[in-house]
């Protein structure tokens, strides 16, 4: 019978967070195998921004340059008032001298997949299982044992790890019974892509907006496609009805108006979530990304702190496949990363949100006021750029930092 360090690693899920730990498993020479329900990678857009710590973090394997050769780099962010204007704008370059990436790298999810895909394609150490499904996993104490639906018929796979990538109805979270505990938004969220160039429709918005106001906020960014345009869609309004051509085009007139009217490429509607699971870690199944948390896109850190998840969770893996370290690692990771989800990805994505909406006057102004004050002074700027970029969260405890190491970090009080 094999041992455990003989083992694959099993990946449910081939999303950017799936593929990511797949990737830097495999660069290890740690074997695995992904497993997709879709029968290819992906083509969904709906996230689209890399952040600095995100960046450096892809360097270890070796993708950031290739993502910079198809993204769009965004050194500045602005948030507007849709009836006043511009409040206040934020630029990355005051973190020039503390990482090589001072601004947001806009690139649509799916090229990431697609970069990665190519590469483990043609790795001996990876075997892609598209168009499969997972059916469930038992655990003992030398392997876990995970069986799924091929179209060639069941198959059982003995891994050493299996890590849930399988986004916010992650079947892997549910065949492990543990919670995913939050809300859900009243509002839904239409995300419509159009080839007009928005800043001509707009002028002096810069390519990434967030539009505060209290009957219909937007969010606007440029994409090296495209220029997406994000707004709440009420509860009492179907989803048939917010996507019909004619309504979409009265929504993006109402944004700018364009008498010959806006092509549209590509538009979504979903459900936004506040959610974080009540561990990451059941034995030796492991939760990561949107499987294990998921938040408002407002703030364009969900797929970011993921990534982190991988990137922290198969740094661990190796040590402890190697010998160096033991299963002290995986709390590590699961307490850790739990609690960045809830300090930083949770806490900014929800002020966010309840910031482009909120409705009483008093406390709008204030929200303005605040913003203003912290761009006007570069060293208040400069601390807020590091938290949502990130930065802060990675400097603080680190992505895989030993368990001995990090028990002194997770010590620290609560900065939220």
């Amino acid at each position: 019978m094999p041992k455990r360090t003989d083992l694959p690693v099993v990946v449910i899920g081939a999303g950017p967070v799936g593929m990511t730990a797949a990737a830097s498993l495999v660069r290890q020479d740690v074997p695995v195998v992904v497993v997709e329900t879709a029968p290819r990678p992906s083509p969904d857009w709906r996230a689209s921004t890399f952040h600095a710590a995100t960046l450096e973090l892809l360097e270890e394997i070796d993708i950031t340059g290739r993502m910079h050769d198809e993204g769009l780099v965004v050194p500045r962010y602005q948030f507007r008032d849709r009836a006043e204007g511009l409040v206040a704008e934020f630029d990355l370059g005051l973190l020039a001298d503390e990482t090589r990436y001072p601004y947001r790298l806009q690139l649509n999810q799916q090229h990431l997949v697609r970069f990665l895909y190519e590469r483990l394609h043609r790795e001996p150490d990876a075997d892609l299982l598209f168009g499969s499904r997972f059916i469930g996993a038992e655990q003992n104490g030398d392997a876990v044992t995970v069986t799924i639906e091929t179209p060639q018929g069941p198959r059982t796979l003995r891994a050493a790890y299996l890590i849930g990538a399988d986004g916010p109805r992650s079947t892997v979270r549910r065949s492990l019974a543990i919670p995913f505990e939050g809300h859900t938004y009243t509002e839904r969220f239409l995300i419509v892509s159009t080839p007009v160039d928005m800043r001509e429709q707009l002028p002096g918005i810069a390519e990434v907006n967030y539009i505060a106001d209290p009957d219909e906020w937007l969010f606007i960014l440029r994409t090296p496609e495209s220029w997406r345009v994000l707004w709440p869609v009420p509860a009492r309004v179907p989803a048939e009805e917010a996507t019909r051509p004619d309504v979409m085009q009265a929504r993006l007139r109402g944004v700018a108006p364009r008498p010959e009217g806006y092509p549209i490429v590509d538009h979504q509607i979903y459900s936004v979530h506040q959610r974080v699971a009540s561990t990451f870690r059941r034995g030796h199944a492991f939760l990561i990304g949107d499987a294990a948390h998921i938040n408002s896109p407002m703030g364009g850190v969900g797929l970011n702190s993921g990534i982190h998840d991988a990137m922290d969770l198969t740094r661990r893996m190796v040590r402890v496949r190697r010998g160096e370290a033991g299963e002290e690692e995986f709390d590590a990771f699961a307490e850790c990363r739990r609690r960045i989800a809830l300090e930083y990805v949770q806490a900014d994505t929800e002020r966010n949100t309840q910031r482009m909406r909120e409705r009483d006057e008093t406390l709008r102004r204030r929200n303005q006021a605040e913003l203003r004050a912290i761009a006007a002074d570069p060293g208040r700027a400069r601390v807020w750029l590091r938290r949502v970029s990130l930065l802060e969260s990675v400097r603080r405890f680190g992505i895989g930092v030993p368990a001995a190491e990090l028990r002194d970090r997770l010590a620290e009080p609560s900065l939220s």
